[in-house]
């Protein structure tokens, strides 16, 4: 129990580091849109709130955290699935590092990734109703991991509306 406190907390922290690593950052690109889906960095997002946040071992070794828009927050609190239109998930990832100080505790290294899902159910119909965009260093990944968004997403969570993370009590 203890050490998911601790994750929790690291989390939330990472997430604070991680928005003001982005808002002092000048080349993330927030009109670039993903290929295939043409997603695009919300503006905004980094006020949204925090819905979980979740570790990933290998191969990705990831401290990550969950923000959703207000739509995905009142989904999550009512419970609602599939997640109605206009619901945008982020997803925020960083390396994780053992803490210099706390040898005990997980710590945001460097940042990997920024991702979004945006449900549009016509608009993205062949691929569940979602719409996917990973950004690197501010720009959109390239095509192949766009792809690879759904395969994970359906092959795993096609029962929850293809969507892992569940809101953190």
């Amino acid at each position: 129990m203890k050490s998911m406190w601790l994750s929790l907390a690291a989390a939330a922290i990472a997430s604070l580091i991680f928005a003001k690593m982005l808002a002092a950052r000048s080349d993330a690109d927030t009109g670039a849109a993903s290929p295939i889906f043409g997603v695009t960095i919300p503006e905004g997002y980094r006020q949204w709130q925090m819905i979980a946040p979740s570790q990933l071992g290998e191969p990705f070794d990831e401290l990550r955290a969950i923000l959703g828009n207000d739509m995905a927050i009142k989904a999550y609190g009512g419970k609602t699935l599939p997640f109605p239109d206009g619901t945008v998930l982020a997803k925020l990832a960083w390396k994780r590092i053992p803490a210099s100080d706390f040898p005990a505790a997980i710590a945001p290294g460097v940042a990997t990734s920024i991702q979004f899902m945006v449900k549009d159910s016509k608009g993205y119909a062949a691929t569940g109703g979602w719409g996917f965009g990973k950004f690197v260093d501010g720009k959109p990944a390239d095509e192949a991991e766009h792809r690879a968004c759904f395969a994970c997403h359906e092959a795993h969570v096609k029962a929850h509306d293809f969507v892992f993370t569940r809101f953190a009590p």
